[in-house]
């Protein structure tokens, strides 16, 4: 039986993408699943597949909700507490991405960026700490391999996922005490909706689908990742198999991290 069986697991961001793929993974641990996003739609579309994936009717909820907004995060952590009457697992994963350099991004934009990516981040666990600490849970952020890695056209974005991988790390610190572990996962390209929206940069397909190709050549696997990539490391870091492991950043990018700027253009398959 895996040890993640009837553990109880708060998914941000879980209407899509590697939220998604994190919830329908947890789903076949045997987790019970308190979805938040969003999209109410979207979020119920979510919840119906993993209960396709043998979730049971009262072992997934869905809590559509803002996590800027102080009033939705607390609603969050109440609902899934009232539902489930503990927490043992907090996946920080929602984003947002702008392809703006320092140079020319806005003060709205940048505040939107740094709420999104961090700051609703902090207060939201902030909350889920107490559950934490009664179950000996775990935090897992999702970061990105842009937190560790210079990139000129996204350097505002690039600068919020560096906050969240020193959040990671002092929050790990702070937490051992009390036997909660912290870590991030930090992805490589992704395929999932957070450069097609309305702020991303691609929401035309071709161009979409020409990005992905580029991005595979500069992955030393010769490929981009799937959000099922990411939700094997976020099952793995909310397991017993890593209670010996906190305060960590697992790059999840096909060795993308290991290849310096000046010669990423020209790896290939």
């Amino acid at each position: 039986m895996s040890s993640l069986q009837g553990k109880v697991v708060l998914i941000t961001g879980a209407s899509s993408g590697i939220g998604e793929g994190v919830a329908l993974h947890l789903a076949e641990e045997g987790c019970r699943l308190s979805l938040t996003g969003r999209s109410a739609e979207n979020l119920q579309r979510v919840a119906d597949a993993c209960k396709e994936k043998g979730c049971k009717e009262d072992s997934v909820i869905c809590i559509p909700g803002d996590i800027t907004v102080a009033n939705d995060r607390k609603t969050i952590v109440e609902r899934t507490a009232a539902a489930f009457g503990e927490i043992h697992v907090l996946v920080n994963n929602a984003g947002m991405i702008h392809y703006k350099r320092i140079s020319n991004i806005t003060e709205e934009e940048y505040d939107e960026l740094f709420d999104t990516n961090m700051k609703c981040h902090v207060f939201l666990t902030q909350l889920v700490l107490p559950y934490l600490i009664k179950t000996k849970g775990c935090v897992i952020n999702n970061s990105s391999i842009c937190g560790q890695r210079a990139m000129p056209e996204i350097g505002p974005y690039c600068m919020s996922k560096s906050s969240m991988d020193m959040f990671t790390q002092c929050l790990a610190l702070e937490m051992a005490p009390y036997g909660v572990r912290v870590n991030s996962i930090n992805p490589g390209t992704i395929v999932s909706n957070i450069s097609r929206r309305a702020h991303g940069k691609y929401q035309d397909e071709e161009l979409y689908q020409k990005f992905l190709v580029a991005q595979a050549g500069v992955h030393p696997l010769g490929r981009v990742g799937q959000p099922e990539d990411c939700a094997a490391a976020v099952a793995f870091l909310a397991s017993e198999t890593s209670g010996f492991i906190t305060g960590q950043i697992l790059f999840v990018d096909g060795g993308r991290n290991c290849v310096s700027a000046g010669i990423a253009t020209n790896i290939s398959k």
